[in-house]
């Protein structure tokens, strides 16, 4: 398992409408991020920046390889397209943050 902690940030006057959809998240993207191994995931609002953090099994790169090949992820992209404003680099890679502490 690897945890994981990125962020993002959605545009002004977009607060509601991204709280609201991720109160009634599609059951399928549900289950994709389950399917894709993403567990005890969770994100934080604050403002305008979102910050997520997740458990990945077995690791980072394979959860989000599989997430960015499910079909649903893309249509659940697509549908915050003007309300996500900065996700990835110039590269195409999310925003990652180093973990700095973990305590059990």
């Amino acid at each position: 398992m690897e945890r994981v902690c990125f962020e993002l940030e959605i545009a002004p006057g977009t607060e509601a409408e991204y709280d609201e959809r991720h109160a009634t998240i599609w059951p399928e993207m549900s289950a994709a991020i389950r399917d894709a191994g993403l567990r005890n995931y969770s994100g934080f609002r604050r403002g305008t920046r979102v910050v997520y953090y997740g458990e990945c099994h077995p690791d980072v790169a394979t959860v989000f390889g599989r997430l960015g090949e499910s079909e649903v992820n893309t249509r659940w992209a697509q549908s915050f397209e003007g309300v996500i404003t900065r996700l990835v680099d110039d590269d195409g890679n999310l925003y990652l943050a180093d973990e700095v502490f973990h305590q059990d």
